[in-house]
């Protein structure tokens, strides 16, 4: 089977499967609107199973396919893309993570896609020494803004191998200013993971943002200490009158 054949034969599935009601489910968890053919969420690991137990299907083949999944706007495509990959876990190399890359400027526009970019990709670039901190450099600046939000969801993983926080926070200094909610969620939750592993060096540079930064980020990443500790994250008033 070749991709065009692949990609027929996964929408034909999506299509033969799909229900309305699934999708209005679904709806709720998505702003910017959700568009999908309705497959409950057994579905697509089923088939990829399936599809994985076929001697045709190489890694090669789902770099191949991949592309043309991610570009497709009903959200189980990409899904399907997204799996089919992390199949082949254990072939994960360099041109894996810069096929990863070229995603985001072909069709990754949600952060559930994102977030399991992070999830299934990274743990393994992290402790294969696949890559390094400074492959995510560029990321920090991309158009895309779910790829800028890749970086800090991705490093919550990297927390694994690293117990230097203020290379992290350093690394992480560019984004802080960061116009996009989705963006300001992903710094949030990385940093409060900071917070559980180093509270002073986390507090130190919290306290560094806290004037400058979308509240959300300080939100996101005090969510876990007392009512107490957060006051002091608060903007000085001063700020807050102008």
């Amino acid at each position: 089977m070749n991709a065009l054949e692949l990609v027929t034969d996964i929408k034909n599935f999506c299509i033969k499967n799909a229900d309305d009601e699934i999708v209005k489910k679904y709806s709720r968890y998505f702003k910017g609107g959700y568009i999908g053919y309705g497959l409950t969420n057994e579905m697509i690991p089923t088939k990829v199973k399936e599809y994985k137990n076929q001697s045709w299907l190489t890694i090669d083949l789902v770099y191949e396919v991949s592309k043309l999944l991610v570009k497709e706007e009903k959200y189980e495509l990409p899904s399907f893309a997204l799996l089919l990959l992390n199949e082949f876990s254990k072939e994960f190399d360099y041109k894996t993570f810069k096929e990863l890359e070229s995603w985001f400027s072909i069709g990754i526009n949600n952060w559930a896609h994102t977030d399991g970019i992070c999830q299934y990709f990274f743990p393994v670039f992290w402790k294969k020494n696949i890559i390094q901190l400074k492959d995510l450099s560029k990321w920090r600046k991309a158009e895309n803004k779910f790829q800028r939000r890749c970086v800090p969801v991705a490093m919550i993983k990297y927390l694994k191998h690293s117990t230097d926080f203020l290379k992290m926070f350093s690394f992480i200094d560019p984004l802080m200013m960061d116009s996009e909610r989705e963006v300001h969620q992903g710094l949030g939750w990385f940093l409060r993971e900071c917070w559980k592993r180093d509270r002073k060096t986390t507090e130190d540079f919290l306290m560094k943002w806290k004037n400058d930064c979308a509240r959300l980020i300080i939100q996101y990443a005090t969510e876990k200490m007392t009512k107490e500790e957060r006051l002091q994250f608060r903007r000085d008033k001063k700020l807050n009158q102008k």
